[in-house]
């Protein structure tokens, strides 16, 4: 079985999202259902199948969140040897080396990442690009719109 990396952060947001799910949400759609069906008619009743929809919905996202906290990797970054190299769960500060900007972005697994919030996926070209380089290395990300450079400025491990 394949293991798949995993910071702590977005492990226990998956849990929180579960909990919610099983404890909250799925009661809430079972009862919706059950009062849908008092209305008689079910063939003709939106609520009923808007109900089911939703139940659907959330028993399919259930089953995809525990087939993922299964196969995660929980990695633990502050169990990592601190010594410069960019390895999953760091956050690193880049400098492009075109336009002088500063940029920081954080590494972790696939279900995690949101570019937005400078969360970057392991497999994302940076990140691929980045992985066991060291502070001050130049590194080339070979990006859809063509080759950017990076210096590395600081990893951090945080």
């Amino acid at each position: 079985m394949t293991k798949y990396p995993m910071t702590i952060e977005g492990a226990e947001l998956l849990r929180a999202e579960l909990k919610q799910l099983k404890s909250v949400d799925r009661p809430n759609v079972i009862n919706a259902i059950a009062e849908a069906r008092a209305h008689g008619d079910l063939r003709e009743n939106a609520e009923y199948h808007a109900a089911k929809e939703q139940q659907s919905f959330i028993e399919g996202r259930i089953n995809d969140i525990e087939s993922k906290l299964a196969q995660a990797q929980i990695i633990d970054i502050n169990t990592i040897p601190q010594n410069g190299r960019v390895v999953f769960g760091v956050t690193v500060d880049l400098i492009n080396l075109q336009d002088d900007t500063n940029v920081s972005y954080k590494i972790v697994g696939d279900d995690e990442a949101d570019f937005k919030i400078g969360k970057i996926s392991i497999n994302s070209p940076i990140a691929r690009a980045l992985i066991s380089k060291q502070e001050g290395d130049v590194v080339v990300v070979f990006a859809p719109n063509g080759e950017i450079e990076y210096q590395l400025d600081q990893v951090r491990y945080i």
